[in-house]
């Protein structure tokens, strides 16, 4: 197991991720935040170099002191190798198994023609700290006071869309994830049907574009209206496993269907 600090490796590992898009989404959405300042105080470690079989992201220790905190404490993962990726986790300080903590990755390897129907009295903008609040409170992993402090870090470090009302106040919004996802978004009911959602993934899409990173999220098998989006924007679907670890035992939650656009 090797920590992968030097600079030039980090950009040569870069470029390799992205040759191997969309199998490597999640890692290549993190090391590509990583060489771009690193807001979040990730790492990367991978199995060996310059030829590895597994690429696994964490945060450094120093911003993980709050065991519980399964918002912080996310680990990202892309390999070759089931074995390889079983000896990385077993390797003594690959993981800290005494807190909670989950781990992303890919289970494996159209625009819409209803144009929004914008209320006159919304406009655009980007998600400011201070909605933190409300996107804590509409986010279904949301709730707590960690997940609030998770979402205020996103939008302070991350590309963010959102419509605001007469008073300022979001009705509708998307940001996006360390890794490079899309997400959290939520449009709140009584504005529904109108084509907001779509609208503000695109925006954010471009964005991320721009930025050079893929542009992907995610959709909860249950949730038909944003998969029907989803299908209608993007022509990749990939099935992801969200993985949930404590000290008592971890959980394998393949709840979720990656979107992914061009990259």
């Amino acid at each position: 197991m090797l920590i992968l600090s030097c600079p030039s490796k980090l950009r040569l590992l870069e470029g390799t991720l992205r040759r191997r898009l969309p199998n490597t989404l999640q890692v290549y959405g993190t090391v590509k935040t990583i060489n771009r300042g690193n807001p979040t105080a990730q790492e990367v470690l991978v199995d060996s170099w310059p030829e590895f079989k597994v690429v696994l992201t964490r945060p450094r220790r120093e911003v993980v002191s709050d065991d519980s905190d399964l918002y912080t404490n996310t680990y990202t993962v892309y390999y070759q190798d089931l074995g390889a990726y079983h000896a990385m986790l077993g390797s003594a300080g690959a993981v800290n198994w005494g807190q909670n903590f989950r781990i992303l990755g890919n289970l494996y390897p159209k625009a819409s023609g209803r144009a929004p129907q914008l209320d006159p009295t919304v406009r655009l903008s980007s998600l400011d700290v201070s909605h933190a609040d409300l996107l804590n409170e509409m986010w279904q992993l949301g709730g707590n006071e960690k997940s609030r402090k998770y979402l205020a870090s996103l939008i302070r470090h991350f590309p963010s869309v959102c419509l605001l009302d007469a008073a300022g106040h979001p009705v509708s919004w998307i940001a996006s994830y360390p890794f490079g996802a899309m997400g959290p978004g939520y449009t709140l009911p009584q504005h529904r049907r109108r084509g907001y959602m779509g609208m503000l993934n695109n925006l954010l899409a471009k964005q991320l574009h721009a930025l050079g990173y893929p542009s992907y999220g995610y959709v909860a098998m249950e949730n038909d209206p944003m998969q029907r989006l989803a299908t209608q924007q993007f022509p990749i679907f990939q099935p992801t496993f969200q993985m949930k670890f404590s000290p008592k035992g971890f959980c394998l939650f393949p709840e979720n269907v990656g979107f992914v656009s061009k990259y």
